[in-house]
């Protein structure tokens, strides 16, 4: 993959040169083994890194600085930047150890963010960038978020974020866990950014669970169930498909 650069002045690229390395790094580690077991073949073009202004406002409109599409992953990646908008997602709720945990949020956590964009190329997932990517955006949104935590996160690094997205399912749940998460999706980005998020925390969570309880940790079973829905033609949701309905009770 190719690198550009798109900051506003050599200044601001030097102050991320050292993260934007090491980040690179650690991703071709990644990327190989998302090559190896994972159904990698086809790459994005080039990874644009940026800074969170021009992401939201200037090759997007998506409030959030890390996103993928077929020939570019673009991410932010001053961690400064990410500690403010997860800060952010509480909407000022109190919510202590969720507020400690992201103010110091760690480079390695950041990395994830990143790593999540590139697992979204596997060819294990179905839809195409192309597609309207709505009645299965939970599955592939929430193990792009778990695959590359359960690889590269230790334990307790995994534990901590774990435990933080269910704190925050918890708490926004009755705000905005009213309709089915087969809907996510459709206008994905727009309200504030906990009722954004919520979303990817349950879909992660959703994932998790169907993973090491329902599959006994058992990747493999979970994507050849993944794909026999997608073969039989879609007829029911994918969260009944995968008898998920009681999980979000």
């Amino acid at each position: 993959m190719k690198h550009i650069f798109a900051f506003e002045g050599i200044e601001e690229y030097e102050k991320h040169q050292d993260t934007i390395q090491r980040f690179n790094e650690k991703l071709k580690e990644y990327q190989q083994v998302l090559e190896n077991e994972y159904a990698l073949r086809d790459f994005p073009k080039a990874i644009l890194w940026t800074n969170e202004e021009l992401a939201t406002t200037v090759f997007s409109e998506i409030p959030i600085p890390a996103y993928t599409n077929k020939n570019l992953i673009y991410m932010s990646p001053d961690i400064v930047t990410w500690r403010n908008i997860l800060v952010k997602q509480l909407d000022d709720k109190e919510l202590p150890d969720v507020r400690k945990f992201y103010k110091n949020f760690s480079e390695n956590q950041v990395f994830i963010i990143l790593a999540h964009e590139l697992t979204h190329h596997s060819d294990l997932f179905l839809d195409e960038f192309e597609d309207e990517r709505e009645d299965s955006i939970w599955f592939e949104e929430g193990m792009c978020f778990y695959l590359p935590r359960k690889i590269l996160l230790s334990e307790k690094e995994f534990n901590d974020i774990t435990f933080t997205e269910m704190k925050l399912v918890e708490t926004f749940n009755d705000k905005y866990g009213k309709h089915s998460i087969d809907n996510f999706g459709s206008n994905s980005y727009e309200g504030n950014l906990s009722s954004i998020m919520f979303d990817y925390w349950r879909s992660y969570l959703a994932v998790k669970h169907l993973v090491e309880v329902r599959a006994n940790n058992n990747l493999n079973a979970v994507f050849k169930e993944y794909h026999n829905w997608h073969n039989e033609g879609r007829k029911v949701p994918l969260t009944q498909y995968f008898g998920l309905n009681s999980f979000f009770d």
